[in-house]
């Protein structure tokens, strides 16, 4: 078990201007980046501005890729299709960001070991997961989905959780979506691990439900003894292939 102190990010501007330095950095000297955003939703979060690069998008959710060429046209290419199953030829990319992707999917590894096969020499790949091994994940394995979207709608406020296009979608949380899981993978596929960050949602939030989600997290996290951290619930990965 992974027992080295986890860094935090103080705020979600602070985690994007972080993974926009490092793939600025890697554009250094080339002509053009090839990225690849897996399991690419709505909207992309990072700002590249003056560097060029192909942005490629899959989703198996053609709801949300339907809008997200629609709307915020900033695709060069999307793709319809379950990264488990997905077959790109020989294709290589620069960069792979794949956020909050992977607690979705069953038998996650197989997609991490499509993404190593994906990735360029010397490219990056950008993770974003909710640990499992938390208080989060915890409550989230053990509630029914009904809850997860009661949780958005009510909690979060975002009034389109549920229908078509729009999450949450149902979770598996396979044992690779931790920390350790992702320390354990990187070692033995030759992925060095250049940035490791925590993120505590509900300590970013403002407002008296966000609150009272933190003292029951507390809660649960004193019951565990421990073993279920409540400081963050979130982790962020830039990972480099050797």
């Amino acid at each position: 078990m992974t027992t080295t102190k986890l860094k935090m990010f103080d705020s979600e501007d602070q985690e994007v201007r972080l993974l926009e330095e490092h793939v600025k950095k890697l554009f250094d000297g080339k002509s053009r980046l090839e990225i690849l955003e897996a399991g690419c939703g709505r909207n992309w979060p990072l700002q590249l501005d003056g560097i060029k690069y192909r942005l490629t998008g899959v989703d198996i959710d053609h709801k949300a890729l339907e809008s997200r060429v629609n709307n915020v046209k900033d695709l060069d290419e999307a793709i319809v299709g379950d990264l488990r199953y997905l077959d790109l030829g020989s294709r290589k990319f620069d960069v792979i960001y794949n956020s909050f992707v992977l607690e979705h999917v069953e038998n996650a590894g197989l997609v991490l070991e499509h993404f190593n096969h994906w990735l360029k020499p010397g490219g990056l790949l950008i993770l974003k997961i909710p640990d499992r091994n938390t208080v989060f994940g915890f409550l989230t394995k053990i509630t029914p989905f009904w809850f997860h979207v009661a949780y958005y709608k009510y909690v979060l406020g975002r009034k389109h959780a549920g229908k078509p296009g729009f999450g949450p979608y149902p979770t598996y949380y396979d044992q690779i979506v931790s920390r350790n899981g992702v320390r354990e993978f990187s070692n033995s596929h030759h992925l060095a691990i250049n940035e490791e960050y925590g993120f505590c949602t509900y300590q970013a939030e403002k407002g008296i439900r966000t609150l009272l989600v933190l003292i029951v997290a507390i809660m649960i996290s004193a019951l565990s003894l421990g073993t279920l951290p409540w400081t963050h619930n979130n982790l962020t990965y830039v990972l480099k292939k050797d």
